[in-house]
């Protein structure tokens, strides 16, 4: 994410339009879905590669 500086010496605090569109942002991307390519390949910490070769299609296991 990128930095967005909330407050500096030059600017001053912001406003209430800046802070509106800030927490709109920070709030489209908390509710965003995982990619399917993440969710796919097992990318994300603490979950384990798909498919999972215990689910795999009958006649295909080893």
């Amino acid at each position: 994410m990128n930095d967005i500086p909330l407050f500096t010496v030059e600017r001053g605090a912001p406003d209430a339009t800046e802070l509106a569109a800030l927490t709109a942002v920070l709030l489209a991307r908390a509710r965003a879905p995982h990619t399917p390519a993440t969710a796919r390949t097992g990318t994300d910490p603490g979950r384990p590669p798909w498919p999972h070769p215990a689910f795999r299609a009958p006649g295909t296991w080893r």
